[in-house]
């Protein structure tokens, strides 16, 4: 099947928007996993999603350096946001490849820029490079994924009920927000 370009969602954030939690248990961009990755993301122009990752003790795999897996679900994270808020259709991981290009220090930043390259049937192509302490500092770790389309039975039928409800909760509370942000700007 050929490659097409990806072309983002109409309904995609615009450039600028600074991306949201998509779940608080996330360990990738959640605020309830302590030890998680706390990744934050910002919508930037054309297909790409920057994100950002600070390397904590927490995250170190040989003394003072980020562990190498750490790094990959970091990339996962990132890609995987990339795909959900500029295609806006639930996917999941069908391949991850990182290659490491130098050691990231615990206390560094990781300034990764995630964009969209191609789509092929209900696969989706993206990649990405993290920067070392800046978004032009030198490139630490490069990623290639394969994104698959599935459908939100995937996630009802092998995910946990519990966690899908308050899932929706979350959900149905951050599009209370936005319609009270909206009515705030409409009538000041």
């Amino acid at each position: 099947m050929p490659v097409e370009p990806a072309v983002p969602h109409p309904k995609a954030p615009e450039p600028g928007t600074e991306l949201g939690v998509h779940f608080s248990e996330c360990f990738g961009c959640g605020d309830e996993a302590d030890a998680g990755l706390h990744l934050r993301s910002t919508v930037g122009e054309g297909q790409v999603i920057h994100s950002r990752f600070t390397v904590t003790a927490a995250h170190q795999g040989a003394p003072g350096l980020a562990h190498g897996g750490l790094l990959a679900c970091a990339f996962d994270e990132a890609l995987g946001s990339t795909v959900g808020n500029l295609m806006r259709r639930p996917a999941v991981t069908g391949k991850l490849e990182t290659d490491f290009r130098r050691p990231v220090p615990v206390g560094s930043t990781l300034f990764i820029e995630a964009r969209l390259d191609g789509i092929a049937g209900r696969k989706i192509y993206v990649s990405a490079d993290g920067r070392l302490d800046a978004e032009d500092g030198p490139i630490a770790v490069s990623a290639r994924a394969l994104f698959i389309v599935v459908g939100f039975e995937h996630f009802s039928t092998h995910g946990d009920a519990q966690a899908l409800e308050k899932l929706a909760a979350q959900h149905e509370k951050n599009q209370q927000r936005q319609r009270e942000e909206r009515d705030w700007d409409i009538n000041p």
